[in-house]
């Protein structure tokens, strides 16, 4: 039996299935220790956020090194309508199928929501029906603070950039450097180590501060940025239109600094991108010093430690490194951690999250990572970005489809979120279903050039028929999918997804 067994519950389906608030609330998550304690994870390696969300520490790889990784899986899916296809939702139900029916070690890795669409009409991303992870509303809401962390991190630095533009605008070289590097209590100037990195940065060779001559010291305290060359934003968590542009510097102390900028959602930041692939605390620390955020009037690139504050970024971030542990409806492990737009990000979670999975299930253990958006986006991303950076190679791809974005491919009416379904979604149309599947070749194609086996799973609703879904399967095998199944996870929970592992 496999360590996590004693924590796995039976679901009690009812049909036609409840929202999914509904379902997530008919039943009462384990304490979180329970499911790392089927993992065999020591308590000195997780720290507790409430009874059912827990941060799993990088010291848990380094606890783990020698041990094997189990094997990984990717979930990708075709171009999705408005409405999404099921790609969490499958992802989450293959989990359970790992879990709960096929008695394997098991951890789902995937991306924390944002709050944007979660308040917008198409809802949360914690999977649906009865493949869920829970609680569904932490899960949605807030977490354990990571996209609170990113947010903060990323204004600090869009803070730090027009106050060093209106500083260098009013004052003397000297008075910069003084600023910059103010006496300390001895009456002593000393460099920080930031502050050395941007001196070995210029060539300038000096440690002491008294040392510079005057125009080493223009050269250090003068960033000179061309407002024009900006390219941070400030972000939030929500879906705000009216900010995406905006003028700053409008109060009568900015002395008509007024320049146009906006802001992205917080997701969008390039430090979540740096969460993503960061490997450790130090490698993540590296990463936000290098991130460019514009342009000096002479062209050369200006950095966040040139501006000083890529140790406060770090600071920022210290705990938002650390995936969360959370579980399914049926009572398998989730590690849930960075993400989730692969449209406007690389829409992946994190790599220390896939790496702490993979050494926890160990060898013959399945850890199951979703790629935002299609295969064409996520996947692709997560092969060419993600697995270069992790030197991980997935095993096998499995690619999510549904008879409903098929059809829209194949020129059916416009899939509007928020609108009732053409009726051409809701009758049975082969022709329509075939015509679409050329979309689904295509990302069969493209994820097969990477040599990985494509599984593709048919994500079922009750409208499909069984002339639409073997026109599916038939379309998958053509284009050379090791296979197509037909899953029903989202109306069984892990039960509709075990033919998917057989």
């Amino acid at each position: 039996m496999s360590s996590s067994s004693k924590t796995l519950r039976k679901l009690q389906v009812v049909y036609p299935v409840p929202a999914d608030i509904d379902v997530a609330n008919s039943v009462e998550p384990f304490h979180i220790s329970e499911i790392a304690a089927g993992l065999d994870l020591s308590p000195d390696h997780y720290d507790l956020y409430g009874k059912y969300k827990a941060k799993v520490l990088l010291s848990a790889l380094d606890e783990l090194e020698g041990r094997g990784d189990g094997y990984y899986v990717v979930v990708g899916g075709i171009t999705p309508t408005p409405l999404g296809e099921g790609k969490s939702t499958t992802t989450v139900g293959l989990c359970q199928a790992l879990g709960a029916f096929l008695d394997k070690k098991v951890v789902t890795c995937v991306r924390q929501p944002s709050q944007g669409p979660t308040f917008g009409i198409k809802g949360g991303a914690a999977g649906g029906g009865y493949s869920q992870v829970i609680p569904m509303d932490e899960f949605n809401l807030h977490l354990t603070g990571d996209i609170h962390a990113i947010t903060a991190a990323n204004n600090l630095l869009a803070a730090a950039i027009d106050t060093r533009i209106f500083h260098e605008s009013a004052q003397s070289d000297k008075a910069l450097f003084n600023r910059l590097c103010p006496l300390n209590k001895e009456g002593k100037r000393n460099f920080g180590d930031v502050m050395l990195r941007r001196l070995k940065k210029l060539g300038i060779s000096k440690d002491k501060p008294e040392d510079l001559s005057p125009q080493e010291v223009k050269k250090f305290a003068r960033l000179d940025i061309d407002p024009d060359s900006i390219t941070w934003r400030r972000v939030m968590d929500v879906n705000d239109r009216f900010l995406r542009k905006i003028s700053i510097g409008q109060g009568p102390e900015e002395k008509g600094m007024v320049r146009e900028t906006g802001f992205d959602i917080s997701v969008a930041s390039e430090i979540m991108a740096v969460l993503a692939l960061t490997t450790s605390l130090a490698d993540m620390r590296e990463r936000l010093g290098k991130m460019v955020i514009g342009n000096s009037k002479a062209g050369e690139p200006i950095t966040a430690d040139d501006l000083g504050v890529g140790g406060a970024l770090t600071v920022l971030m210290k705990d938002a490194i650390h995936p969360t542990l959370m579980q399914t409806l049926e009572g398998t492990p989730v590690l849930v951690h960075a993400g989730p737009f692969a449209n406007i990000a690389h829409g992946n979670s994190s790599i220390v999250a896939d790496k702490i999975a993979l050494k926890l299930v160990g060898p013959g253990g399945f850890v199951v990572t979703e790629a935002g958006f299609g295969a064409d986006i996520g996947t692709e991303k997560f092969m060419n970005i993600k697995c270069r950076y992790s030197g991980l190679t997935p095993q096998c791809a499995v690619i999510v489809a549904t008879v409903r974005a098929l059809k829209m491919h194949g020129g059916g009416p416009e899939v509007v979120a928020g609108k009732p379904l053409d009726r051409a979604y809701l009758s049975e149309n082969v022709a329509l279903v075939e015509a679409g599947c050329v979309n689904l070749a295509r990302h069969i194609s493209n994820t097969k050039a990477y040599g990985v086996n494509v599984v593709v799973a048919v994500n079922m609703f009750s409208t499909d028929t069984e002339a639409e879904l073997n026109a599916v399967k038939k379309a998958a095998l053509s284009a050379g999918a090791y296979d197509a199944v037909i899953c029903t996870h989202h109306a069984h929970g892990g039960k509709g997804a075990v033919s998917l592992l057989l």
